[in-house]
């Protein structure tokens, strides 16, 4: 099938559109096939074709490129999560080798763009995690122990302190944390787009309707063509579990955003001209929220089971309304028509919040499943996934291995039941948060 994304993404439409799109329309063989051009595909593509200048490598992405959830997530680059269990010396062991990842990631995105001299508007400020019910605290506080055990800096801030910060009265209690960094999605995976070796053979717009593997070549059918290849990496990510990849180990789940349109000086001025700052939920359905550098909120606070492969503009419409809500009891004197786009996207997620990184053939490779932080971890688990295809190993491919590995999931529709049903669950738990 084919995805239809809705065309209403603040951070796409911030850039100049592209005009060298070439679809697949023939049948074709070559060395090396990556499937899913966003982070980690345009990650694993750039690698190989570091790694074999001689040698043919294509790169195939059912929409354009990077114009998936790579362009549509909330420009976060973390360094801790808090979404995880943390409590026991054993999960708190899980919890560092989560950590170590998160740093490699955000090493690899460091080393590219200052490789190749990106503007993505990055910015070290770090995130918050905040909750207007002063009960979390006692959840921020547990979490503090562990940063400090791992030597994460980080201080925990009250209402007027953050009112301050923030512009916003909402929010009582919060533990901000040093080391994440906000950028613009959008400009980070396009520089990827623009930097592709001359090797990498890009097709855009052409939906992969099956695979096989014969002896030993992988054969795959697109719509309008063709191709076999010797060696092929999935990296798909929320559309895995579509394609038969590791279906009993992830599924999609779908988000909606909406964000505003730059508030006037007046405006800006009226909620106290805070500088740039995100806000993570203390709860895992609560919203996510940013401050942009030009002075655009974003706020995402919806996630559900629902069709990957397109939204309709009257059910995206429909979240579109909830998100006026949120940004409405966060600026009560901000006007209420100020939303100027909205959107949705697909992350991948795992029973036990764990990524896919494997080996599941010979010349069968994937990686994906970053359960909502794909923008490191992803480019990370794509350069390293085009060195484990190339039969080699490194420290980072140790540390990645050395994670939790999936745990596996029940078939459907007991899996979709069960995820529904925990979604509302915690949607119920952070009402006053959305």
């Amino acid at each position: 099938m084919e995805v239809l994304n809705d065309n209403s993404c603040s951070w796409v439409n911030d850039l100049s559109p592209r005009n060298n799109i070439v679809t697949l329309s023939s049948d074709i063989e070559c060395e090396w096939l990556i499937v899913g051009a966003g982070y980690t595909g345009l990650s694993a593509a750039r690698k190989l074709g570091q790694l074999y200048p001689n040698q043919k490598i294509l790169l195939v992405d059912a929409q354009l490129a990077g114009e998936g959830a790579s362009s549509r997530n909330s420009g976060y680059l973390v360094d801790t999560t808090l979404n995880d269990g943390f409590n026991s010396n054993k999960e708190f062991d899980n919890y560092k080798k989560k950590a170590d990842i998160y740093k490699l990631g955000i090493d690899v995105i460091k080393k590219f763009i200052k490789e190749y001299q990106v503007d993505c508007d990055w910015n070290e400020c770090g995130k918050y995690f905040a909750s207007s019910k002063q009960e979390d605290r006692k959840i921020l506080e547990n979490f503090s122990d562990t940063l400090s055990k791992l030597g994460f800096e980080h201080n925990l801030l009250s209402n007027k302190e953050l009112k301050k910060r923030l512009g916003t009265n909402f929010y009582n209690i919060a533990l901000h944390t040093k080391g994440g960094i906000l950028l613009h999605p959008g400009k980070l995976v396009r520089a990827m787009i623009d930097t592709l070796p001359e090797n990498v053979n890009l097709y855009e717009n052409s939906s992969l309707l099956n695979w096989k593997k014969k002896n030993s070549t992988v054969i795959c059918k697109f719509k309008n063509g063709s191709i076999k290849t010797k060696k092929i990496i999935f990296a798909t990510n929320g559309f895995l579990k579509s394609l038969g990849i590791k279906s009993n180990y992830n599924f999609p789940i779908t988000l909606t955003a909406s964000m505003t349109r730059s508030l006037t000086k007046e405006e800006f001025a009226s909620i106290g001209e805070p500088k740039e700052w995100g806000v993570l939920p203390v709860r895992p359905m609560g919203a996510t929220i940013r401050m942009t550098r030009d002075r655009r909120i974003l706020i995402r606070n919806t996630a559900e089971v629902f069709n990957p492969y397109q939204m309709s503009k009257s059910e995206l419409t429909k979240r579109s309304f909830k998100q006026k809500i949120g940004i409405k009891k966060r600026f009560p004197e901000l006007p209420d028509d100020i939303i100027q786009s909205s959107w949705s996207g697909i992350v991948s997620r795992t029973r036990n919040s764990s990524q896919i990184f494997e080996k599941i053939d010979d010349n069968i490779f994937v990686a994906g499943c970053y359960n909502g932080s794909g923008i490191g971890v992803g480019t990370l688990f794509g350069e390293q996934i085009a060195i484990k295809a190339s039969n080699e190993n490194t420290k980072e491919i140790e540390i990645i291995e050395a994670r939790n590995k999936p745990t596996w999931l029940p078939p459907d529709p007991i899996l979709s039941l069960g995820v529904r049903a925990r979604l509302i669950y915690e949607r119920l738990r952070a009402k006053s948060e959305i």
